[in-house]
């Protein structure tokens, strides 16, 4: 992992524009400050989904088309605290459902908090937590064929641009079997003014989750970041429905990362992107998974529309 770490954030520091993988927020720091930002009175989306899970349960199942006698694996990428699925498995729980969840995620940490607590709140529920790479997990249970219930939820694949989120849907797909189904949890396009406070909050969470990124790096990788230099910025188009989050420089600066033998020059004003998250709606959707063999069951949007979860079917 260590060595993966190393050579992505060389390749990103490396290129022109800077840039940092935003999946390396994620350390035993970054998870607390994320659980801090989900809470955050301007961080609209977890609200908004958990609306979906906690009010339309009945309506997922449905959509999703379970049986409570016919086994299947309910299969989450990214779990992380499992704040939303939680409602699902408890209905499922209490509707006799036969199913294993699997919750996969890059965080062990994550995992083993989620395992705990699932095994005192759920103590009926089979939980196999499993560590790694979304698709070699998903490769390593497509020999199963067992029926298969992918989450894919919180808008993850809003942290991709929409080339990558092709591939990633077309990947996923065809780890997927006739009659498989896919949750996707997407936060839909909306104005600047209640998207852009979401990545910018009042109290500064979402500025130190973003420069924990340097942090690791120092502390991982022997850097010399000296956080104070260097600033959190969020963007938003709201034409294109992309936000955007940058670490700025404040000042001509030099950085040395001596696990990678080199020291990087920063200008004033540079940016390294660090992170996208991208807004949705129908046709962007349907042009994501347009070189799929997925199509759209159906639709089910919050109180407010401002996210929606879309069924998918693997034909």
């Amino acid at each position: 992992m260590i060595e993966t770490f190393k050579n992505e954030v060389a390749e990103g520091l490396n290129s022109t524009p800077k840039t940092l993988p935003s999946k390396y927020f994620y350390d035993k720091k970054g998870d607390a400050l994320f659980v801090e930002i989900m809470n955050l009175p301007e961080y609209y989306l977890t609200r908004s989904e958990l609306d979906i899970f906690k009010n339309k349960t009945q309506q997922l199942i449905n959509a999703i088309d379970l049986k409570p006698n016919t086994y299947f694996e309910l299969i989450e990428l990214g779990a992380g605290d499992g704040l939303k699925t939680k409602k699902l498995l408890d209905l499922l729980d209490k509707q006799n459902f036969v199913f294993d969840y699997f919750p996969i995620d890059i965080s062990a940490n994550s995992l083993n908090l989620l395992e705990e607590d699932l095994a005192s709140t759920y103590p009926n529920v089979s939980v196999k937590k499993k560590q790694g790479d979304y698709f070699e997990v998903l490769a390593s249970l497509k020999n199963s064929n067992k029926p298969k219930v992918i989450l894919f939820l919180g808008s993850n694949i809003g942290n991709m641009n929409d080339q990558l989120a092709k591939q990633f849907i077309h990947n996923l797909g065809k780890n997927l079997q006739h009659g498989d189904k896919l949750v996707l949890g997407v936060d839909l396009i909306k104005p600047k003014e209640i998207v852009l406070p979401a990545y910018n909050d009042n109290k500064g969470i979402t500025a130190k989750f973003n420069l924990n990124l340097l942090n690791r790096i120092n502390n991982e990788l022997k850097g010399n970041f000296d956080l104070k230099q260097f600033k959190h910025q969020p963007e938003y188009n709201e034409k294109e429905g992309i936000a955007k989050s940058f670490i700025v420089s404040k000042k001509n600066q030099h950085v040395e990362i001596k696990a990678l033998k080199k020291t990087y020059n920063f200008t004033k004003g540079e940016k390294i992107h660090t992170e996208i998250s991208r807004k949705y709606n129908d046709s962007i959707i349907k042009n994501i998974i347009s070189n799929t063999q997925l199509t759209i069951e159906h639709k089910i949007m919050d109180s407010k529309a401002y996210f929606a979860d879309y069924i998918l079917t693997r034909s």
